[in-house]
């Protein structure tokens, strides 16, 4: 319902009313409209993602050390995030081009199948990539909130609001506070990313224009459309993405370190031993 309201803002002014259009015009199915794209593109952009980005923590944290590894560990966590979703948005973007058009389009399209040939007909190729950039510059500052602000939310809810150690919780109370942690990190990753993530909406609508151009056409206070229904999706979206990743880790018991400690030789170091 964000991409509508920042799209067409004169038609879509609220979320209620936004509904309430939506249902008028395309019935019930139209809050659906758009679904295929949207799945397929969100799910191959967080297999790489969710991925890439262990990959990517393990390698610079190799670089690092141990010690650094502990000390700069904010900074890892947005280098690994930065690296990982570079590579997942160029699995997104196709699909996210896609989903736009069917969305925002009138009668261009109404399913997956309808949309892609036809695209690639009109512009090629270049058609579902020439949002990529843009979704670029929504996506990996997104991601980077994603990733470092849940990584220290649950450090820090471990250490000052859950009222015993991590070593000592359920495997049903840690997963709360992955949720928790998650929904936490998806209303920051809202904030940072909506502007980027109005101009991709409108440049993936419009032929033609330059992600510069649309910026000026929406302006400061158009760029922030429909940041509220942005915050509720991606906070709840966040959360059961963290919770069902970290779910299946509990389910196939993989690894799952626990948040970081100082080591104890930078303990020594800093002579906080006895």
């Amino acid at each position: 319902m964000s991409l509508k309201m920042h799209v067409d803002p004169d038609k879509f002014k609220s979320i209620g009313n936004g509904f309430r259009v939506t249902i008028r015009e395309d019935g019930i199915r139209g809050l659906a409209k758009g679904w295929a794209p949207t799945f397929i593109g969100y799910s191959m952009q967080g297999l790489c993602k969710f991925g890439f980005y262990e990959v990517f923590k393990i390698f610079y944290s190799d670089l690092l050390g141990e010690e650094n590894t502990y000390l700069w560990r904010t900074s890892l966590y947005l280098a690994a995030s930065a690296s990982a979703e570079f590579f997942a948005d160029i699995a997104l973007a196709p699909m996210e081009a896609v989903k736009v058009r069917v969305q925002t389009q009138p009668g261009y399209a109404n399913t997956l199948r309808q949309a892609v040939p036809k695209m690639f007909a009109e512009e090629g190729l270049w058609a579902f990539y020439k949002g990529v950039v843009p979704l670029w510059m929504r996506q990996i500052p997104y991601t980077m909130m994603k990733f470092a602000c849940f990584e220290r939310t649950v450090e820090l809810l471990y250490k000052y609001v859950v009222p015993k150690p991590r070593s000592e919780c359920s495997k049903a109370e840690q997963l709360v506070v992955t949720f928790c942690a998650g929904y936490i990190a998806g209303v920051f990753c809202a904030i940072v990313s909506h502007p980027a993530d109005s101009v991709v909406s409108v440049l993936n609508k419009e032929r033609g224009s330059t992600a510069v151009q649309v910026l000026k056409k929406l302006g400061p206070k158009g760029v922030w459309k429909g940041l509220v229904a942005r915050i509720i999706m991606i906070g709840t979206l966040t959360a059961l993405q963290w919770f069902i990743y970290d779910s299946v880790k509990v389910y196939f018991r993989l690894p799952r370190p626990p948040p970081p400690d100082m080591p104890e030789s930078l303990k020594k170091k800093l002579g906080l031993t006895e």
